[in-house]
């Protein structure tokens, strides 16, 4: 048996592993001999090195699950189901998302997603179904990904860490 730390890695890190082996593979290939099989294997080298590097953030950006309540992602509208301690949910859409900060409340971090009408959903980092929050960020303007899963690693209480540009 593996212990519950090894297999609880092993999991996160799934998609990082599967893109290192891609990697080592595809730089094989191009040592395969002869231009055509060298161009190839360069070829998915430096894509499979991007999907490398995303892989690593998103494993970043998931945290185990530890907070109450379900995060979904439908048809481009984030939705939150709160069990009614701290924050209830709510459903906010992505087109309608203005800003996004991180925040520490009772030792626990928090996405507060803003509304461009000042609406807020605070969504818990650790509740089931959070990492699916990366797409989701990934795809709005001007977001850098790479600070904000350097900021799930901070401890600062109020971090604001993107504002749809004007």
């Amino acid at each position: 048996m593996i212990r519950p730390e090894l297999r609880a890695h092993l999991i996160r890190q799934r998609e990082a592993y599967v893109a290192g082996l891609s990697l080592a593979a595809s730089l094989w290939i191009a040592t395969r001999g002869g231009w055509f099989l060298a161009a190839v294997g360069l070829c998915l080298a430096a894509l499979t090195a991007g999907w490398v590097v995303l892989a690593l953030r998103r494993a970043r950006f998931a945290r185990p699950v530890s907070d109450p309540g379900v995060v979904d992602l439908d048809e481009g509208r984030i939705g939150y189901y709160g069990t009614g301690g701290l924050v209830l949910g709510g459903y906010m859409a992505l087109d309608d998302l203005s800003e996004i900060r991180l925040l520490i409340l009772k030792d626990s971090q928090f996405w507060r997603l803003k509304s461009r009408d000042g609406q807020a959903l605070l969504v818990p980092v650790a509740a089931v179904g959070s990492e699916k929050l990366f797409d989701a960020f990934a795809g709005l303007p001007g977001i850098d990904m790479g600070a904000m899963t350097a900021a799930l690693d901070t401890r600062i209480t109020a971090q604001s860490l993107w504002r749809r540009p004007a």
